[in-house]
């Protein structure tokens, strides 16, 4: 345990530049995303709440959650996520598509969640957005920006170097470090399945 503590001090160390840049981007996103809520037009944001409500009605109602297909889905979203940023930044010209989905992801989380409050008001909204998407991604968010940063790495490797040899090498260690990432994402996966739904779940009946 403190070996692979004293590696993720390292590695944070090392690359706190590139982290605290995706962090401003991620936040960048997410408060694009709060604000595209709130400038909704009448039409829209009625549309959002028939919907936030409506799955609040159903499971209220009992709804019964599929486990199977919530994993699925869930570990199917990382896996793409993953492949994504490995492939772009595998490329020169990918690098800003790494940084446009970080800010994408941020816009989505700010824009559900400001979805949410504006439905249910500030703190039935705040819990309902706590329990659904808090506790896993305090696990997929950091191991995003960490493949993030790698690919980074790997795209400043190629330019500096532009040998075959360690080209290839650089890219097997970024391949690596993004499958340990993505093992990481699945015990995410795993949390949001079987922990933040079924909080959800019981948060949701005193809605």
């Amino acid at each position: 345990m403190r070996n692979i503590k004293r590696v993720i001090e390292e590695h944070i160390t090392r690359n706190i530049r590139t982290y605290f840049i995706l962090i401003i981007i991620f936040l960048l996103g997410l408060i694009i995303g709060l604000i595209v809520v709130n400038n909704s037009s009448e039409g829209q944001e009625t549309e959002i709440a028939n919907y936030i409500n409506n799955f609040i009605t159903e499971l209220k109602n009992g709804a019964k959650l599929d486990y199977f297909k919530l994993l699925k889905n869930s570990f199917g979203n990382n896996l793409f996520l993953v492949i994504i940023l490995w492939f772009m930044s595998s490329t020169v010209i990918g690098i800003p598509i790494v940084y446009g989905i970080i800010g994408y992801k941020g816009f989505c989380m700010g824009y559900t969640i400001s979805a949410v409050v504006m439905t249910l008001g500030t703190g039935k909204g705040i819990a309902f957005s706590l329990t659904s998407m808090l506790i896993h991604n305090i696990i997929l968010i950091p191991c995003m920006l960490a493949v993030a940063v790698s690919g980074i790495n790997l795209y400043k490797s190629i330019i500096k170097d532009r040998r075959k040899e360690n080209i290839k090498i650089e890219i097997i260690r970024h391949t690596i470090f993004c499958l340990i990432m993505l093992a990481v994402m699945a015990i995410g996966a795993l949390i949001e399945t079987y922990i933040s739904s079924n909080l959800l779940v019981g948060v949701v009946n005193y809605l």
